[in-house]
């Protein structure tokens, strides 16, 4: 396993806070269609010894979840995205398929061990959800939000999607892995959620078979879904291309983000089981708390609860011989 992280700012001490930590790699969100800017994206993050392993965020793919993606331009713009990481060697693009919002916190001050600050999601409270949507923002607002969808047009609509870019991502070699849904509920503000179960991610990778369709195993949300995290590593193992390494106390409907030692989840075995099915690809610390002087941060993306997260988990890395 090669761990990564996102940096907020991705700036040069950031990189280099990172690179002495023992991070080998970085993620990034997409820049936007200009070329150069990606390539002055790659360049800084190898400036600083490290490698940019995947982009994910802020892709122009929200009007072709609902279906209104008219002109095609959305779907045009992520082919030539993915031509583009294949030259510049950038190997994984993670994306979701949550329709009409990103993931979504209804707090951002959820107390944690020692007065740390961590996100939280509560159902109840959802109308005045703090919504961190990373997403295009060229999309109309009112077309997103007013329209409703249902799983099976969901479904319809990644499917053709994967269809579309699958070809792409096998010329290229960039792996395609999707994010699971979070909160993982049946449906959010009035549109429905597919990517919310073990059994979804199953029907994703043999709904269009390829070595290219792939998973974030992304471990908070799996836990949110109930799902046992050994048995789901085992169970998707083959499939996972990346792994954002958090953990979660509570429910779908009600949850808090926790240190990566203080919550509920075995994480040491959690990192075995992944190195038992092979996983060898990137795994990355998420949504980490915020601690004392942090409060001007963008929360979940400061640096010191990032610098605990390496160093916990390079130890899991290396109690399992990885």
């Amino acid at each position: 396993m090669k761990l990564a992280s996102v940096l907020t700012p991705l700036s040069k001490e950031n990189l280099r806070l990172a690179s002495q930590c023992g991070v080998e790699g970085i993620v990034t969100r997409y820049p936007g269609p200009d070329l150069e800017q990606l390539i002055a994206v790659k360049e800084k993050i190898e400036a600083e010894g490290l490698q940019l392993y995947a982009i994910e965020g802020s892709l122009p793919i929200e009007r072709i979840k609902i279906g209104a993606d008219d002109d095609g331009r959305d779907l045009a713009e992520m082919k030539l995205l993915i031509k583009r990481m294949g030259e510049l060697g950038i190997p994984i693009l993670c994306y979701n398929f949550m329709a009409g919002t990103d993931w979504v916190r209804t707090t951002l001050d959820a107390p944690e061990r020692g007065g740390a600050k961590v996100s939280g999601f509560d159902l109840a409270d959802a109308e005045k959800a703090v919504s961190l949507n990373h997403s295009d923002e060229s999309i109309t607002p009112q077309k997103v939000e007013e329209s409703t969808i249902d799983a099976a047009i969901l479904w319809e609509n990644l499917e053709a999607f994967l269809r579309e870019l699958l070809p792409v991502a096998e010329e290229a070699g960039v792996t395609l892995a999707m994010h699971p849904d979070d909160p993982p509920l049946p449906e959010f503000l009035g549109k429905a959620r597919i990517m919310n179960s073990v059994e979804s991610f199953e029907r994703l990778v043999s709904m269009v078979p390829s070595s290219r369709n792939a998973i974030c195993f992304c471990q908070g949300s799996f836990a949110t879904m109930g799902a046992g995290i050994p048995d789901t590593i085992q169970r998707l193992g083959d499939h996972i291309a990346y792994v954002h390494f958090r953990d979660v106390k509570g429910r779908p409907e009600s949850f808090v983000e926790t240190f990566h030692d203080n919550g509920p989840t075995d994480m040491a075995e959690a990192i075995r089981t992944l190195q038992d099915v092979g996983f060898d690809g990137p795994i990355r610390p998420d949504h980490v708390p915020q601690l004392e002087g942090e409060d001007d941060g963008e929360p979940g993306y400061t640096m010191l609860g990032r610098l605990f997260a390496f160093g916990y988990i390079r130890g899991l890395l290396d109690g399992a011989g990885n």
